[in-house]
């Protein structure tokens, strides 16, 4: 049995207007881009997505979308086995 699990690894949240400034922001992303390399990705494979509401709200979703394990059940990503 494998522990790869493929599924996408996301840290998300929403901000009204008000709550966050672009530092804080910028911080936020920063320490969201951190936690998901601690769980394994590499830096080039995180990704950023931040959707500006008109109303001045904030959405924020830093993801890790693994790709599927090409080995058997008994191979784990880098070429590990268990």
């Amino acid at each position: 049995m494998s522990l790869y699990q493929p599924e996408p690894v996301e840290i998300s949240t929403r901000m009204r207007p008000g709550e966050w400034t672009e530092e804080s922001l910028e911080l936020l992303v920063q320490s969201y881009r951190e936690r998901i390399v601690e769980m394994g990705a590499s830096p080039t494979a995180v990704v950023t997505d931040i959707d500006r509401s008109d109303d001045g709200s904030v959405r924020v979703a830093v993801s890790w979308d693994k790709p599927a394990n090409a080995g058997g059940e008994d191979a784990v990503t880098g070429g590990q086995t268990l």
